[in-house]
């Protein structure tokens, strides 16, 4: 069974920072965790999932525009872990934060075969 596990989201004001991270169980992911691409999306109420940034086996990154400069991207194919670190935090990064795993590298595409339930990350202004 694959399954992808978000934590590290919360409350923050603008200018603030959060470490996301995204913890691989399940043989399924973990048996190739490190092949994988991997990606952070997120969604805001009433919009669609967008692709925030993703890593691929070779530690190469993409990131959306919105982001550059702000958020990194890495991961540990030691302890399957997928991580977003967030500076300067803005209003307008609400949203609910996903991770996924196996999916197209290069771009922010939405087709990632294993998706995680979610973190929430809300910053006021």
């Amino acid at each position: 069974q694959a399954q992808l596990e978000e934590s590290g989201g919360g409350s923050v004001q603008a200018g603030g920072s959060l470490r996301l991270s995204c913890q691989a169980s399940g043989s399924t992911v973990t048996s190739y965790f490190n092949n994988y691409c991997m990606g952070w999306f997120r969604q805001a109420p009433e919009k669609e999932r967008e692709g925030v940034a993703n890593i691929d086996s070779f530690e190469d990154t993409t990131y959306a525009d919105s982001v550059k400069g702000r958020f990194t991207v890495s991961r540990d194919n030691t302890k399957k872990i997928l991580y977003l670190q967030m500076n300067n935090l803005r209003p307008e990064d609400t949203a609910k934060y996903y991770c996924a795993a196996a999916g197209p590298c290069g771009s922010l595409d939405l087709e990632y075969k294993y998706w995680g339930q979610g973190t929430q990350v809300t910053v006021s202004s």
